[in-house]
């Protein structure tokens, strides 16, 4: 193999990992869009979807760690890692604004901090296309 060739193979092999990384945000997002959904479903239909909407958060929150981890092992910009960064910790909130008890009730900020979320969690899709994607220089 000649220099060029292995810098390619490189780069190939470095598209294919940011593509992944693309394909597990993306799944992030949809497994997050599904648990609001489950939400609203739990709170005006049916108390049942309840149930679904735990077991989403409790599925997808280890996606956000694996997410995080893989951020900083490839190459991404700043604003990529920050965004991955911030997944966990919102999530993090989120179990704390539920299960502390506290003389302020923090449960006040659950849905702010899980719209926060969701507009983070789409960003980093938004920003990894636009690395991955063919146009990209």
């Amino acid at each position: 193999m000649t220099i060029n060739s292995d810098i390619t193979h490189k780069q190939i092999t470095l598209r294919w990992i940011q593509i992944s990384f693309l394909v597990a945000a993306v799944f992030f997002n949809l497994c997050l869009v599904t648990q609001l959904l489950s939400v609203g479903l739990a709170y005006f239909y049916n108390s049942d979807w309840w149930n679904l909407h735990i077991w989403l958060v409790r599925g997808y929150s280890g996606l956000s760690l694996i997410l995080l981890v893989w951020v900083f092992l490839i190459p991404f910009p700043s604003r990529v890692q920050s965004l991955t960064t911030s997944i966990p910790v919102l999530l993090g909130l989120q179990f704390l604004t539920i299960h502390l008890k506290t003389s302020f009730p923090l449960a006040v900020f659950h849905p702010l901090i899980g719209f926060s979320l969701f507009s983070i969690s789409t960003t980093l899709v938004h920003r990894v296309w636009h690395i991955v994607s063919p146009n990209h220089n």
